[in-house]
């Protein structure tokens, strides 16, 4: 079974990453998490991203605040697909983040979801592991198909009961 890389810069950045392991969970795939900084040990890290493909990492998502480097260092290391979370920052609202991991050079392509978006990064790394699973990609259009019926109720109790009343109940 494929396995994904969850990589943090920080134990803080845990309550946002832990998304994506949930979403993870849920299809029923193997994930690896751990922090790791390519600034403050950049033997480790580099020791990592050059292994990943070996332990049987298919992508990598990074989430990295500030200067979010991680994402884009996994990128030029890990030759496989990488999806990049930029992390809310308390200067400049992740921003930064985003902006350090969409503006990758030609050749380093960093897939981004939005400022503290694990969970679309744990749907994107299923779908792109459905590609060559036609198992998991049911898997996948289960969820989807989920997601259109919780909108679908919600249309529903909306027009029964009218906004003022729907509001009291949320």
């Amino acid at each position: 079974m494929s396995k994904v890389g969850i990589l943090m810069g920080s134990d803080s950045d845990l309550p946002i990453m832990k998304k994506a392991a949930e979403i993870l969970e849920g299809f029923g795939i193997e994930y690896e998490m751990t922090v790791i900084s390519a600034h403050r040990m950049p033997d480790i890290f580099v020791e990592y991203a050059t292994g990943a493909e070996a332990r049987g990492v298919e992508v990598i998502i990074a989430g990295a605040g500030g200067a979010a480097h991680l994402p884009g260092m996994c990128a030029a290391l890990f030759k496989l697909p990488v999806i990049g979370v930029p992390i809310h920052t308390k200067t400049l609202g992740g921003v930064d983040s985003l902006y350090s991991i969409v503006q990758m050079p030609s050749g380093i392509p960093v897939a981004t979801v939005a400022i503290d978006g694990a969970a679309n990064a744990g749907i994107l790394a299923a779908q792109m592991l459905s590609i060559g699973n036609k198992e998991l990609r049911e898997k996948v259009k289960t969820y989807c198909q989920g997601l259109k019926e919780g909108v679908v109720k919600k249309a529903e109790k909306l027009n029964t009961l009218g906004y003022e009343e729907y509001l009291k109940q949320m």
